[in-house]
């Protein structure tokens, strides 16, 4: 498929108090995607997290401003790996029945956020998910990067980095802090990867110069399109999520900044679309001006020695 139409969600982080609620905000995101002609719809990272609030007792957790492992650990509270593993594997299959349900019903391919869920071994994992038109899951990929908070919450890192080859493109979706390294984007490149998806769930005030040290700088070095999904909101648990959900190319092939569309408030429940041409993209990528001396010799020579430290 030559030309591909993407939708970036930017949902609000609410603790809701019945399920349908939240099938309802991820019904409305899908189904405008759909309206406006997407054939890929984007969530953002933890777009499980407002189902917490169905567990009793949360909401007063949450307004005491819960926010660190040490908070959470206390001699009064659960382990938040236990929560978190315990919480997950409950609205597991909710999750999947809602994502392959809404992309079969629209026939659009879903990139359903991650969520925090045990793998197969038991590890807690924060694991995103692509579905596919028939509502087929298409793969899954473990975040491979956490935040020191996500480390204490006792969250396991994941070990393999992938890219799910589909008619609309080779896509791959790491999650949220993997874009702040350039080692990720460098080998999904080289692995094929045309659209590098990241769901971001952002514990910080919102800052453009910080937010360069992800997706756009990763893109323009890479030359892929990328897509940002973001979970924003205030006070939760003590925290404050922020981001602008956008769709970013090569400068080549949009010359005046690559961005090609983008959230205007980093706090507020949103939804950006944009063309994107893969065909151009990868005829962009054989002719670019910058990038295309790749010296593999030379990568091959250090790389071993560099990361064995």
């Amino acid at each position: 498929m030559k030309q591909v139409r993407v939708a970036a969600t930017q949902i609000p982080l609410t603790l809701v108090k019945d399920p349908l609620e939240w099938v309802e905000l991820i019904h409305r995101h899908t189904a405008g995607a759909a309206a406006a002609g997407a054939q890929l719809v984007v969530f953002p990272e933890n777009i499980t997290l407002p189902l917490l609030g169905l567990i009793p007792g949360v909401r007063k957790l949450a307004a005491q401003g819960v926010g660190s492992s040490a908070d959470l650990g206390g001699s009064s509270v659960p382990d938040p790996a236990r929560i978190f593993r315990i919480f997950g594997s409950g609205v597991e299959a909710f999750y999947r029945k809602t994502m392959s349900s809404l992309a079969a019903k629209y026939e659009i391919y879903i990139m359903g956020g991650s969520r925090l869920v045990p793998d197969h071994t038991g590890r807690l994992m924060n694991i995103a998910s692509l579905y596919g038109p028939q509502g087929q899951l298409i793969g899954s990929q473990a975040k491979a990067h956490l935040l020191p908070l996500e480390a204490g919450w006792g969250i396991c890192r994941g070990n393999e980095l992938k890219v799910f080859n589909t008619p609309i493109g080779n896509i791959a979706f790491p999650v949220c802090m993997d874009a702040t390294y350039f080692e990720t984007f460098r080998i999904l490149t080289y692995l094929g990867a045309d659209l590098i998806i990241i769901p971001i769930a952002n514990p910080e005030e919102y800052n453009q110069w910080k937010a360069l040290r992800g997706i756009w700088p990763r893109v323009q070095e890479s030359y892929v399109y990328g897509v940002k999904s973001a979970l924003v909101g205030k006070k939760f648990f003590g925290l404050d999520f922020t981001g602008k959900a956008g769709i970013f190319a090569p400068i080549e092939l949009h010359p005046q900044d690559g961005v090609v569309a983008l959230a205007q408030n980093p706090h507020k429940e949103d939804l950006v679309i944009a063309d994107l041409n893969i065909e151009k993209l990868r005829e962009t990528r054989t002719g670019r001006a910058y990038g295309g001396d790749v010296n593999l010799n030379l990568y091959r020579r250090y790389f071993p020695q560099v990361y064995s430290t």
